[in-house]
């Protein structure tokens, strides 16, 4: 008999309402939503129906009757806490990246995550872009040999006359988003390559892009004076990747190449979706009919007309398929808590690297024991937590004015301004 409707529950009601479709699709049930902003929850309910449970009280929330599992998608660096609650109460979570913007947070987590009974997913969804899937088919057919070199980049710069814009993502200089360091959003860039290549990282060493862009800057790391990091990564099997956290360099896109022993593929920048399968001429694989071909990868799968509705690139959709899937056939996910975790230690650790001039540091293994105990302890933030309290480490080391008190006032009084001027109209 086929199981029910996994009862699921979703944490952050803005972003949270991207994955409503997918979750209706894959048999899910969305049974409690929680926010903050009664606005936001009112919203929720007018799509999902009078049905959904509405909280803002996330203890309330977790305690819903028949709970099984929950979405989090609140905001990007206060993930951890909420998924060790969830987990201790044996309900299966998605966490939205990072999984944990702390050191200690990371130990605590996976310590979490091996007590409980529940799964622990990271919902991580660029990896699932149709380029992404075809590169592992790929290289997981072992014709291009083993992965050498790879490169991953995520560029996300707005336009800063898109007031309204910089205003939704940064509403204020205490917003995560206002002092983001540019390691710091380093899934979207990382994880497609280790989940290509299944290699990961063990040491890495990060560099600024220092290029203050000004008066007319946008919302997205407002505070901080670099345009990008840039991180290399030497990983368990001998290769080097060379990725980006959030950049805003170049124009808007994300690609990705992986340079392997007897050619490379690499997904273009046209936009387009194709894929570029390059060979040694002399050592092309039986079948193949020359040594380059570009093409757009055919997407067979069940679900690609499901799939091609939800938000980036189909990946919405397949994280909340497996995240389901998971659920049901009790198996662990690929993206489970040490991969969630190596990615969060490559994203803190980069930016301490990047502060100190490119010194490389070990990424932990939180399997092992010896490893959580050096940084149990370890809180250095550079965000404001929930109740107020400054943070603890800087988002950049050259002195910036946006980061300055002057500069953190004159960027909330026109914020001020321009919600004025909006209920103006």
């Amino acid at each position: 008999m086929e199981k029910k409707n996994i009862k699921i529950g979703i944490f952050g009601g803005g972003r949270g309402s991207a994955f409503y479709n997918s979750i209706s699709a894959n048999g899910g049930e969305i049974v409690a939503v929680c926010d903050y902003n009664e606005a936001c929850t009112k919203k929720a309910r007018d799509r999902i129906g009078e049905g959904v449970a509405l909280y803002t009280d996330f203890d309330e929330f977790i305690a819903h009757e028949g709970l099984e599992a929950v979405v989090l998608s609140n905001y990007f660096h206060e993930h951890a806490p909420y998924a060790i609650r969830a987990l201790e109460r044996g309900i299966h979570v998605l966490s939205e990246c990072i999984s944990n913007a702390t050191m200690a947070e990371g130990v605590e987590l996976v310590r979490a995550a091996e007590k409980s009974a529940a799964i622990y997913m990271l919902a991580e969804n660029y990896p699932y872009m149709s380029f992404n899937r075809e590169m592992r088919r790929v290289y997981r057919d072992g014709t291009l040999g083993k992965v050498l070199f790879a490169e991953g980049e995520y560029n996300h710069p707005l336009d800063p006359e898109d007031i309204e814009t910089e205003v939704q993502l940064c509403p204020s200089s205490t917003h995560w988003r206002y002092q983001l360091p540019r390691t710091y959003y380093v899934t979207h860039s990382l994880a497609p390559l280790m989940y290509i290549t299944g290699a990961s990282p063990v040491r890495i060493t990060a560099m600024p892009v220092y290029a203050p862009i000004g008066e007319g800057h946008n919302g997205i790391s407002k505070g901080v004076p670099e345009r990008a990091a840039v991180i290399t990564c030497l990983n368990d099997d001998e290769s080097v990747f060379r990725v980006t956290g959030c950049a805003a360099f170049g124009s808007h896109e994300s690609s990705y190449r992986v340079c392997a022993e007897k050619g490379q593929i690499e997904s273009l920048r046209d936009g387009t979706g194709r894929v570029l399968l390059c060979y040694n001429e002399w050592e092309l694989p039986e079948g193949a009919l020359a040594p380059r071909s570009c093409y757009l990868p055919a997407n067979n799968d069940k679900d690609a007309a499901l799939a091609k509705k939800a938000g980036h690139g189909g990946g919405d959709f397949y994280v909340i398929r497996e995240f389901l899937n998971c659920i049901r056939e009790g198996r662990k996910p690929e993206f489970d808590v040490y991969f969630a975790t190596k990615t969060a230690s490559v994203a803190i650790l980069g930016h301490r690297s990047m502060l100190e001039n490119g010194t490389p540091y070990d990424i932990p293994d939180f399997r092992r024991e010896e490893d959580r105990v050096r940084f149990e302890n370890d809180r250095l933030t550079p965000f404001y937590s929930s109740d107020g309290t400054a943070p603890s480490l800087v988002g950049s080391k050259r002195e910036y004015y946006w980061s300055t008190e002057e500069g953190r006032a004159e960027y909330d009084a026109s914020v001020a301004e321009y919600r004025k001027s909006k209920e103006e109209k």
